[in-house]
């Protein structure tokens, strides 16, 4: 059985320990553990943390191998510290059948850079007209538990509200791309100051915004679970404080670039920047921190969308929306939350680890660096800091709005259950 010993590591940013490895799982915790027979890593006060989980990752296969593939996006994945992902489901077949979400969840176990989970379709090749085969892609060999139709929102009530009841039965959850298509068609960027001046069409808050209220209410109306994928408007962050506040069983998420950029770089007309849904004012950005800060929101999911340079390399209007964003997500999650003081590194564990491996029932994920869990974690050198250069990517893309910015923290090393996926920055 392979030994691996962390030695000198902050674990969840505490007093140094050491961590020892024993095959899959963690076989020790403390002070000066012996090293006999093992590989020895010298943190040297790095920080240590359960590997990370995204439940909102674009793997593009089956058919966008141009973007990216199961393969090259867990590898992006295990470099930016994460050991499990959830795949969405807009591929091409549309992941709404057993046959395609087992496809993909094999791809994962194939090439063991971390776990994939697939997530399955609401509906049929993301219509919106009629339900996707939700009981069997769940009692497939992929046990799907989350379903969204993202890139679309499921905009009929009573399709919403079906799924809603149908996921009920077995414990699972729609996730929900708030985005009403009447109040967004023809837009281009966020509804402001800034799309006013530009004369681009505006993206109005209230076209996310009441798409959220009424799902609180359905969910609440059916008893079900929903989550809201990538919040991004001070005025949603409203409205899930005040489910919460009733009961309802609403989660929430928010992509790291909704945390840090905003309209303003629209000006530049630089496709980089176009995402969906957009970037918002700065009024936002500091809501959805205080809300990620405060709870309100439950986790940070990358929406890790890659495009190939022909689809990003031409004027805006006609450039695909999305950002990569499984390689810098925990740096960005470092600047705006960790080194403003808004969270702390315990903080960070819960919502980008353990809270989305709760939502998504990853089993073995999210747990914590104690004796007997498995051995998911990622250390993450901290005072680090240094400009991104997206030609170092192991992702297929690279639309990364981040090219040549600075950002603190990098990670070194990633375990799935014990073995290196990342070591010293380099993929195994």
């Amino acid at each position: 059985m392979s030994k691996i010993l962390i030695r000198g590591a902050k674990v969840l940013g505490g007093e140094p320990q050491d961590v020892l490895i024993e095959g899959s799982q963690i076989a020790a915790v403390g002070t000066g553990l012996p090293d006999e027979g093992a590989e020895v890593v010298e943190a040297g006060g790095r920080v240590l943390l359960p590997g990370l989980v995204d439940l909102h990752t674009h793997l593009r296969e089956p058919g966008r191998e141009d973007s990216e593939t199961v393969l090259t996006g867990t590898r992006a994945a295990a470099s930016g510290g994460y050991t499990a992902v959830f795949a969405m489901a807009n591929t091409f077949p549309v992941a709404d059948t057993a046959g395609v979400v087992e496809q993909v969840y094999r791809l994962g176990q194939e090439h063991g850079y971390c776990d994939v989970q697939p997530i399955g379709a609401v509906t049929v090749g993301l219509e919106g007209r009629k339900l996707a085969e939700l009981g069997a892609m769940h009692e497939s060999a992929a046990g799907v538990t989350v379903f969204s139709d993202d890139g679309k929102c499921v905009d009929d009530a009573v399709i919403m509200r079906r799924a809603l009841e149908y996921v009920k039965a077995f414990g699972g959850v729609v996730a929900q791309h708030a985005q009403e298509p009447r109040l967004t068609e023809g837009t281009q960027m966020n509804e402001g100051v800034v799309s006013a001046e530009l004369g681009l069409g505006g993206w109005p808050a209230v076209a996310e915004e009441s798409i959220i209220a009424r799902d609180v209410l359905l969910a609440e109306h059916v008893g079900s679970r929903v989550h809201i994928c990538h919040l991004s408007t001070a005025g949603s962050v409203e409205i899930i404080r005040w489910a919460k506040s009733r009961g309802i069983d609403v989660t929430a998420e928010v992509t790291p670039h909704h945390l840090l950029l905003t309209d303003e770089l629209v000006r530049t007309y630089n496709p980089v920047y176009k995402v969906n849904p957009p970037l918002r004012t700065e009024r936002d950005v500091l809501a959805l921190r205080e809300a990620l800060a405060d709870g309100t929101i439950d986790i940070v999911a990358t929406d890790h969308a890659p495009h190939p340079h022909e689809d990003k390399d031409c004027e805006w209007a006609a450039a695909a929306m999305g950002m990569v964003g499984l390689e810098t997500a925990l740096s960005v999650v470092q600047e705006t939350m960790v080194d403003t003081g808004l969270l702390t590194w315990a903080g960070v564990a819960e919502r980008m680890s353990v809270k989305p491996a709760r939502i998504g029932q990853a089993g073995g994920h999210g747990r914590p660096v104690s004796v007997g869990e498995p051995a998911n974690l990622t250390l993450v050198d901290t005072e680090y800091r240094g400009s991104v250069d997206p030609r170092g990517f192991a992702s297929r893309s690279r639309n990364t709005p981040y090219q040549g910015r600075e950002l603190p923290g990098r990670v070194t090393h990633t375990w799935l259950r014990g073995k290196a996926t990342l070591v010293d920055g380099k993929l195994t």
